[in-house]
């Protein structure tokens, strides 16, 4: 055979997938039960779990009694374990998820005797670009891939490239990918035979090396005597980083950047879009805790929440696995992955509330306190709920400019009932979830007034005594306003408004009343703009909003023209597009006989708002939607019905139901992009909603964020292993192509395209064309009702099995938020935007005593430097620690500024290295930087 034979047992466990967690967990405990019970009984066995600790986790819960023998085995390097928690989709989660995934499972594999020393990325659906950077920043300097490795690639091994240039020797898994080897053991035919078949098939790609063969697959537990049956062969056996830590040095051959090509191996780039709910809460909880709880706990809170962050980072990184977020499951799996994602953000929203209730103490009451998240001066429209009808002032008493918007209903109760009837609906000083501030009898009528917050103290006794011949009850609230106020907010601090008292025109004297109406002659309060603030108003003229940024014009179909202030034009922006989807929740599949439908057959605009701070028109447009699988209106009464499963079918049908989409157009004083709300209630099955957007100038090239990078793709992407490589990508918090840039609220799927063929049968757009686009297309949803089918027509063979998943049909209410933002030049002024429109300012009610001065700005820490973006601030023992990403192609500089008098280096586990004497640190392009500070 020549070549030396090396055999690694492994298993690949997905934790969930076409069963549920704890269904896998009793098959997890057999195995492992089995693994261990071998590997003591045959000292030559060694056996590789998979890259993730979680087996360990999951199985100790059960067994805890076997912590020991793990231990032992790791110690002694036959069982390998870690260095992840969970095999993660690195495109499903922010970068912050990846790295403490990686912190979780390192660190916890070292008090189990050590971490496996190879990033371990066997089954992921493509591999982020920055994926070296972060192995090598954690201390790991081997990967090893099978899915999406390219065509250049004729190696078992290659040098990974990230961005910034770090480079990790990277394994490959060749003819099979992490099941190559299990012919080698079960297959047909004389064991020697065998062996040398194998050899013969691996050589071209290992040359005079060892040949490694991965002797396991999905759920599978190892065979006896496998040392014997080994050493027959005249091999031996090792774990993963046994193989690799043994190699010698060598030149590679080297890739650059992300791994999507489908040349050898699918990609199944399907679940980027499947099942969007899942994605828009996992980036919902991600923010949460990771811009909004930790980095206010550091710099704002008192005992430091190290607990309850750990639960919700714990939960964030359990959500993130490969068959979890992508949505690729059963029905069941996807239920357990949204209560874990949704737990996150609880916990986060909880740390948020403590240290904002904590900063609001020191508010007065009926002032507001506003935070900003982002680590540099913000200023921006903020939504607050304020008591009366008086203006504005920041904490230096000037005046605001605001924009009432809604007026709280005053009236509350007005009936005729005896007045013990109303005494029952009080508890303590609450009544009708307010504050009692006072009360009053006259004319037989008992008139309770009350407030959100009170300091008065009353006697029930005292009512009831002076309630003799009340027929009739009334409840008054204090007025009260929801307004949108221009605010100036310093980094990562906060400050406070408040109202201050002014005098009404004697025609705005009435009071709003219970229909919620605006007082005339309240608009007064705004005053002149011009004086105030350079900030231009947003008007509204018909269907034209303008803010001196931006012009957004409604047009007769629906759609938007958007002209930014150099002139930048897109035309027929936000078009809908409805066609078919006969894939799974692995691969779209367009029907042979499909239809793409994007005239509405009615358009009606109505106005919200009209400035001069937030001018808003909701577009109403009303479609018929081919539905295959009809299903009467009025068995889908609500939003929670779930669509019965049918067969597989391959065509749109005849019938349609009728499909109402409502489009919040809103542009806001100061903002270069305009904001988009989405909403439909999802009746049809099978098909895909995408958003169209014209791009100014064609384009060969896109940019999307993701994953500490910003990467260019081009208009196809690579085929050769089976499945139809469709060139849709994701995109974490923006895309911009051709002069206009999507920003995103969630992980969404897009495509650079031409124009689609409307209320027609489609073109064949799977074949690759060398013009450039015309279009961005963004996939607002995608309703399937498979797993996996035998069948797809993209995909040759099946990617799992085929079971019905009726709620991937996901029926019901979709609403996506997303704004377009037209920019000249390049794309370096689209992340700053992206930033303040996915992190909006927190404002919380004060709660001090009203006579408490008004607390000024506080700054909390600045981070400067073009294209420098953070992504984490949390506190490590008795650090400050801060992540940084230099997202720019050229070097830059971050300048940090806060209440801190020593700085370091630390590397991604928060180990520290060298001092930094000045607040001024240089970054190569795409660099990732870990400071603390103290």
């Amino acid at each position: 055979m020549g070549a030396e034979l090396v055999i690694v047992p492994h298993t690949h466990w997905d934790r969930e997938w076409y069963e549920p967690f704890q269904r896998f967990r009793l098959r997890l405990v057999a195995l492992l039960d089995e693994v261990l019970d071998t590997m003591e009984r045959e000292p030559a066995y060694h056996f590789t779990l998979d890259g993730q600790l979680a087996c360990v986790d999951d199985y100790l819960e059960v067994r805890p009694e076997n912590r020991e023998r793990i231990a032992a085995l790791v110690a002694a390097g036959r069982l390998a374990v870690g260095p992840w928690q969970i095999l993660l989709d690195e495109f499903l989660c922010s970068g912050e998820t990846i790295v403490r995934n990686l912190e979780l499972g390192i660190t916890r594999s070292e008090r189990l005797g050590g971490a496996m020393a190879v990033g371990y990325l066997p089954d992921m659906f493509g591999h982020a670009g920055q994926m070296p950077q972060i192995l090598r920043l954690a201390g790991v300097d081997h990967a090893c891939v099978y899915r999406g490795v390219p065509s250049a690639v004729v190696t078992d091994a290659f040098d990974w490239v990230a961005p910034d240039g770090t480079a990790v020797r990277t394994q490959y898994l060749p003819e099979g990918g992490y099941g190559n080897g299990v012919d080698l053991i079960h297959g047909a035919g004389p064991l020697g035979e065998r062996a040398s078949a194998f050899a013969d098939r691996m050589r071209p790609w290992h040359g005079d090396g060892p040949l490694m063969a991965m002797y396991g697959t999905d759920h599978s537990a190892p065979v006896r005597g496998l040392p014997a049956l080994v050493a027959e062969m005249g091999g031996r056996m090792d774990t993963l980083s046994g193989y690799i830590g043994a190699l010698g040095d060598s030149t590679l051959p080297r890739v650059e950047g992300e791994l999507r090509s489908h040349a050898r191996a699918n990609i199944l780039p399907g679940v980027i879009s499947v099942r969007a709910h899942l994605k828009q809460a996992m980036a919902h909880a991600e923010r949460m805790v990771e811009r909004y709880a930790e980095p206010l706990a550091a710099l704002w809170g008192a005992e430091w929440p190290g607990r309850f962050l750990d639960m919700a980072w714990w939960r964030l990184v359990d959500a993130s696995g490969h068959d979890s977020i992508t949505g690729c499951g059963v029905d069941d799996t996807a239920q357990q992955v949204a209560a874990r994602i949704a737990e996150a953000e609880h916990l986060g929203q909880a740390v948020r509330d403590m240290v904002t209730s904590r900063l609001a103490a020191a508010v007065p009451s009926g002032s507001v306190l506003v935070v900003n998240p982002s680590p540099w001066v913000r200023r921006g429209v903020v939504l607050v709920d304020v008591p009366g009808i008086d203006p504005l002032a920041d904490a230096a008493g000037e005046r605001l400019l605001v924009q009432p918007l809604e007026y709280a209903p005053t009236l509350l109760l007005d009936e005729e009932m005896e007045p013990e009837l109303a005494f029952s609906f009080i508890h303590g000083p609450e009544l009708y979830g307010q504050h009692i501030t006072g009360w009053e009898v006259e004319g037989g009528v008992l008139t309770f007034f009350v407030a959100r917050e009170s300091s008065s103290v009353f006697e029930v006794a005292e009512i009831r005594a002076a309630a003799s011949g009340v027929t009739r009850v009334r409840i008054v609230a204090e007025p009260r306003r929801l307004v949108a106020a221009l605010v100036t907010a310093p980094a990562l601090g906060h400050t406070s408004l408040r109202p201050i008292p002014w005098t009404p025109r004697a025609d705005a004297a009435e009071d709003a009343t219970s229909t919620g109406s605006v007082p005339a002659g309240v608009a007064s309060v705004v005053g002149d703009i011009s004086e105030m603030s350079p900030i231009v108003p947003v008007t509204l003229d018909g269907q034209v909003l303008d803010n001196g940024l931006l012009r957004v014009e409604i047009a007769r179909d629906g759609t938007l023209t958007l002209t930014n202030a150099d002139g930048v034009t897109c035309t027929g922006a936000a078009r809908i597009v409805d066609g078919g989807d006969v894939g799974d929740t692995y691969n779209h599949a367009p029907p042979a006989d499909d239809r793409l439908i994007s005239d509405p057959g009615s358009v009606e605009v109505t106005t919200i708002y009209s400035g001069p701070l937030i001018a808003a028109l909701d577009v109403r447009r009303v479609y018929r939607w081919p539905d295959p699988a009809p299903q009467d209106a009025e068995t889908l009464p609500d939003h929670t019905r779930v669509p019965q499963p049918t067969a597989p079918h391959d065509g749109r049908g005849s019938s349609t139901v009728e499909t109402t989409v409502h489009t919040r157009v809103e542009l806001r004083a100061g903002e270069p992009y305009v904001r988009l709300n989405v909403q439909f209630d999802n009746r049809t099955t099978d098909h895909r909603v995408r958003l169209h957007v014209p791009l100014p100038a064609p384009a060969t090239v896109s940019h999307a964020e993701g994953q500490f990078a910003v990467v260019d793709r081009g208009l196809t992407a690579e085929g050769g292993c089976g499945e139809t490589p469709i060139p849709t990508f994701p995109a974490s918090s923006w895309v911009a192509a051709g002069g206009v840039a999507a920003l995103l609220d969630h992980v969404t799927e897009y495509e650079l395209t031409t124009p689609a063929v409307p209320d027609a049968l489609a073109p064949d757009t799977t074949e690759p064309s060398d013009a450039p686009a015309t279009e961005l297309a963004l996939t607002l949803l995608r309703s399937v009702g498979y797993l996996s089918r035998n069948r797809n027509g993209l995909r040759p063979e099946p990617a799992g099995p085929q079971i019905p998943t009726p709620a991937a049909q996901s029926p019901g209410l979709r609403t996506v938020s997303l704004a377009l933002m037209p920019y000249t030049g390049t794309w370096h002024e689209v992340p700053r935007a992206a930033e303040a429109f996915r992190h909006p300012f927190v404002t919380t009610p004060g709660t001090g005593p009203a006579g408490l001065p008004t607390p000024g700005p506080a700054h909390g820490l600045a981070v400067t430097g073009e294209g420098v973006t953070m992504t984490s601030l949390r506190r490590r023992d008795d650090w400050t620690e801060l992540r940084l990403v230099a997202l720019t192609p050229v070097p830059t500089t971050a300048t940090i500024d806060g209440p801190f008098t020593e700085a370091r280096h630390a590397d991604l586990l928060g180990r520290p290295g060298a001092p930094l004497d000045s607040p001024t640190i240089p970054l190569r392009p795409w660099e990732i930087a870990t400071i603390q500070l103290r």
